[in-house]
């Protein structure tokens, strides 16, 4: 029996999980450092997937197969395929820079105390509850779920995961929130715990709908596995009604839209991230969110081909309203880790056009842009959060002339501003490029409207930058650190990353290209011929 990579590399960052939140109380710093190692070492597996795995091979590779509810016929069945390899990768890279990133972010501060559940009104006793270690801990957890959904092949096992990464992240939201608010803390306390619901409550709606869908595919296809249906297809003894494809279609892609986020369903998007930290905002959108639309390619195209191409135009009509409102709300934003949020909601906007457009330059530039917009957005934010700690406020009016104070950290926050934007040279701009060709073959109307998202998105990126960094300097910000040693640890890699993806993106695409021709075959579908006129 081969050694279950897949499963290790699940595994470890929720043992690891496990183990920081044993720490004593009194070892936050053995507690960090010990949720680093795992990460790291998380990555290092990771790494070994990537090398075993041959582009060229079989569609789902290192996979595994165990009986795990045999009454229902669920198994507990893992494999890859190039996205879900991407996208595993992705996480597993991340996931050191949120830590190293939020190494102080849980630290309790030196006069918080509990009052003894024993003693008068007056009596209190040290800080006995461990806030780091749990910090930490969840988000080796979150780490965890997010990778093994990435690597589930069986439906069931999918949901499963699916549903559970919100617990984690719930606590991670309402539990840990941004400490630069404007009001009391009363108030700041209020406003996290609506963040946390709001993002629970909208995503186990949509899970709930996802779980009668999935009970609805076992009863038309008895089996809850992606082979076993794509076999029973392939031999013609699985047909679907046509309705019933399309009910099932709709369950699936709700749970998908409400995760990924697309219009409408956005709302709990800028409130969570907002509140969060800076690096469980990272962890949100650069991490959590992938899911949704990676889900999409998996699941909605693969399981409900014919449902797919009749839902396309109004998924069309939707990524096109997300990719102009999100911009235009990000455009009037005060609020800078809200501006981000909003430019996310436009950047899936774009990666679900990619995906629904049908066309091979569309999906590959999806699955880049997943890749890309998860490096570019962490790079920003994180960025943001270490000038928000420093400030202590989140508000885009409070800031004036910090590169003159810090210029390495508006160096690197111009940077990561330039690849959200998506400029030439740096890795999002191959996503967007391939994206926006796909959909022009394909939707030629909805590739001109989508070129606004590209405009909108200039303008409120260099805006944010005029406004915090150039000019003359506030008195606020005069006495500002530039960035530190362990700072420059989490930005200076992902910006690396951003150049190089930027000028070879060679690597994703080898292994990304031909999970995306599966997925054609799957829908049956072709690229557009270019017409070419006959010389005369």
């Amino acid at each position: 029996m081969s050694f279950p990579l897949l499963t290790a590399t699940a595994a470890l960052p929720a043992i690891g999980a496990i183990a920081t939140a044993a720490v004593p109380a009194a070892r936050r710093t053995t507690a960090k450092w010990l949720a680093l190692l795992f990460s790291l070492a998380t990555l290092v597996l990771a790494g070994i997937a990537l090398a075993r795995f041959e582009p060229g091979g079989a569609r789902y590779q290192l996979t595994e197969s165990h009986a795990w509810i045999k009454d229902f016929g669920v198994r507990y069945e893992l494999g890859v395929d190039g996205i879900g390899l991407a996208l595993m990768a992705l996480t597993a890279l991340l996931i050191p820079f949120v830590i190293l990133a939020g190494w102080h972010d849980a630290d309790p501060s030196p006069s918080s105390q509990l009052r003894s559940s024993r003693g008068g009104p007056n009596e209190t006793k040290p800080y006995r509850w461990r806030p780091t270690q749990g910090f930490f801990a969840l988000i080796l957890m979150v780490e965890a779920m997010v990778i093994l959904s990435f690597e589930a092949t069986d439906v069931f096992l999918f949901y499963i995961l699916f549903e559970a990464m919100l617990i984690p992240m719930y606590f991670l939201i309402g539990g840990f929130g941004d400490r630069a608010h404007t009001g009391s803390d009363e108030n700041a306390a209020a406003q996290r715990s609506y963040a946390a619901v709001k993002f629970l409550l909208y995503n186990l709606v949509g899970g709930l709908i996802m779980l009668a869908a999935v009970i609805g595919l076992y009863v038309v296809a008895g089996t809850f596995s992606l082979s076993e249906i794509a076999e029973a297809r392939a031999s013609g003894s699985l047909s679907m009604a046509t309705s019933t494809e399309r009910w099932l279609f709709l369950g699936f892609f709700f749970a998908f839209a409400v995760k990924a986020p697309l219009w409408p369903l956005h709302t709990w998007l800028p409130n969570a991230m907002g509140e969060a930290t800076s690096p469980v905002a990272v962890l949100i959108t650069a991490v959590v969110d992938k899911v949704g639309t990676f889900a999409m390619l998996r699941f909605c195209l693969q399981l409900f081909p014919e449902a797919s191409k009749w839902a396309t135009p109004v998924i069309v009509v939707l990524a096109l309203i997300s990719i102009v409102y999100g911009a235009l709300l990000a455009v009037g934003q005060r609020d800078i880790k809200r501006l981000i949020a909003y430019a996310s909601i436009s950047h899936f906007g774009f990666i679900i056009l990619g995906i629904f457009a049908m066309t091979s330059q569309g999906q590959s530039g999806a699955t880049l842009y997943m890749v890309n917009h998860g490096i570019s957005t962490a790079a920003l934010m994180l960025v943001a959060g270490f000038l928000i700690t420093r400030r202590g406020s989140r508000l885009i009016a409070d800031y004036g002339g910090v590169q003159k104070v810090a210029p390495v950290l508006a160096g690197t926050f111009l940077i990561g501003g330039l690849a959200t934007l998506s400029l030439p040279g740096l890795a999002p701009f191959v996503s967007e490029f391939l994206v926006l060709v796909g959909t022009f073959s394909a939707y030629p109307a909805a590739g001109i409207v989508a070129t606004t998202g590209i405009v909108l998105a200039a303008l409120y990126v260099l805006v944010l930058y005029q406004r915090t960094m150039t000019g003359p300097v506030k008195a606020e910000v005069q006495g500002m650190a530039d960035l530190k040693v362990r700072e420059l640890a989490v930005v200076l890699p992902l910006i690396a990353l951003l150049l190089f993806l930027g000028v070879y993106p060679k690597p994703l695409t080898e292994i990304v290209n031909p999970a995306v021709q599966h997925t054609m075959s799957d829908v049956q579908k072709k690229d557009p011929q270019p017409e070419v006129e006959a010389a005369k």
